[in-house]
């Protein structure tokens, strides 16, 4: 049984803990306000770029540019966006668990996979994994930078164009409220219209853009900007559902300490109950043996 010098010591370094998660929810809060102000800025303007490449590209052929090319699937690459950080609780489990179910279904269709990394947590747990991990960005996530964002997504628009991969997907987070962020998984390359909502789509159809100069000349710079884009959203979503998900963590975390508090106290107090019960005894039985 434990003595009362050792459940005070667990009492007291379960208040340090109770301390520590206490000020982690609160910097992750400062961190949430941020990323999530950027995101929901940044999402009108991802979505209407969407919808205009949408209605832009419907019109025109497949060889206005190369990113548009359909062509038989025999090599695939996954951009898996992740947390540099922990303590979040299964918010990586549940992006890594994706991307490997995922991988693998591709892999039992006999398509090459390779996969690139954005996130300390992704490339720790795949680089313990049988993959084709091409490469990996860490220390990324943290700097809400563009030019982090065009780096990466022009190394996988160049290696979709030389033909070493047929297709390119993202796995992210999407931030849907303080207490949701779900993995989900997109394709990036090539870019079809309708997947964009074009023209073609009931939401898009009573649309109707004007383009000058002429749709040709425009695809050739907007489109490869449209994956820029796209990258820096799912880095931006993942960054605001990383501090949620670490904001929810470390708030349970602080009540399971409080409870934990709560418990060892009562174990100490009956403790020392009984203590000092059995010195009451001793001294009871010590005067009658006295008088005997």
């Amino acid at each position: 049984m434990a003595t009362l010098k050792d459940v005070l010591r667990k009492i007291g370094a379960v208040k340090k803990t109770q301390q520590i998660t206490k000020a982690m929810n609160m910097v992750a809060a400062a961190k949430l306000r941020g990323a999530q102000a950027k995101m929901e800025n940044f999402r009108p303007y991802a979505g209407k770029f969407a919808e205009v490449i949408g209605s832009l590209s419907a019109h025109l052929n497949v060889e206005a540019s190369p990113l548009l090319e359909q062509r038989e699937v025999k090599n695939i690459e996954l951009l898996l966006v992740t947390a540099d950080r922990g303590l979040c609780g299964s918010f990586n489990g549940n992006l890594n668990n994706v991307a490997e179910k995922f991988l693998r279904a591709k892999g039992a269709e006999g398509v090459g996979t390779s996969l690139v990394c954005l996130g300390r947590k992704g490339r720790d747990y795949f680089r313990r994994r049988e993959t084709n991990m091409r490469a990996s960005h860490i220390d990324v996530m943290g700097r809400f930078d563009m030019s982090n964002a065009i780096t990466i997504a022009q190394d996988l628009a160049s290696r979709f164009i030389g033909g070493e991969s047929d297709e390119v997907y993202v796995v992210s987070a999407h931030f849907i409220s303080m207490a949701i962020q779900r993995p989900v998984t997109r394709k990036l390359l090539p870019i079809s219209p309708e997947e964009l909502g074009g023209p073609g789509e009931t939401a898009g159809a009573a649309r109707e853009y004007l383009y000058e100069p002429s749709p040709e000349q425009l695809i050739s710079s907007l489109l490869p900007t449209h994956v820029n884009v796209q990258v820096y959203s799912a880095m931006l979503e993942t960054s605001a559902s990383e501090h949620a998900a670490r904001m929810t963590a470390m708030d349970n975390a602080s009540r399971n300490c409080k409870d934990l508090i709560r418990s060892l106290s009562l174990t100490y107090n009956k403790a020392r109950q009984a203590a000092i019960t059995r010195e009451l005894m001793d001294i009871v039985g010590g005067a009658e043996a006295l008088k005997k």
